[in-house]
């Protein structure tokens, strides 16, 4: 589904677009590195980047990872469910819209194929930077495979079944 906002136009899924007109300096932005070195810290000291982590999980050897992504899930949920409830709307006033996503079986294949690259590499896309930083030279090329793919579906995406 198309919509016109502004003078921007997209499609209906996972894309924000930022309404106001309010053009800022470049260095406004720096909130936003500051956030990712807390995370990148964060996800160093629970031992999330860890290698050995993500395999144990993929093992059932451990509920470390499980109890992780179950809380961000659990917490993901009540964040969505309050901004609905109580019509919380973003710092520049406008209403915050998440769109009912449909199901299709090209979620199932994308599915299997992060979790596939997931469980090979160690490294999922969140935590790859950290896990550079943390001096795990090697995940460049998880990095680099990552944004490769990244790039390839840009190209082949209106291909894709729906």
């Amino acid at each position: 589904m198309k919509e016109n906002v502004g003078t921007t136009e997209f499609k209906d899924d996972a894309m924000c677009v930022n309404e106001s007109d309010q053009k800022h300096p470049i260095w406004y932005n720096l909130k936003y590195l500051v956030v990712g070195v807390i995370f990148g810290i964060a996800f160093v000291k629970a031992e999330i980047i860890s290698w050995f982590r993500i395999q144990e999980m993929f093992r059932f050897e451990s509920f470390h990872m499980y109890g992780v992504i179950g809380t961000g899930v659990i917490l993901g949920a009540i964040s969505i469910q309050i901004i609905k409830r109580f019509n919380i709307k973003t710092v520049y006033g406008e209403k915050i819209v998440i769109a009912d996503k449909t199901f299709n079986k090209g979620q199932v294949y994308g599915g299997l194929i992060f979790g596939l690259g997931w469980a090979i590499t160690g490294a999922c896309p969140g935590p790859l930077f950290a896990q550079i930083g943390a001096g795990f030279s090697v995940v460049f090329v998880t990095f680099l495979s990552a944004t490769l793919g990244t790039w390839v579906y840009g190209l082949l995406r209106d291909k894709l079944p729906h």
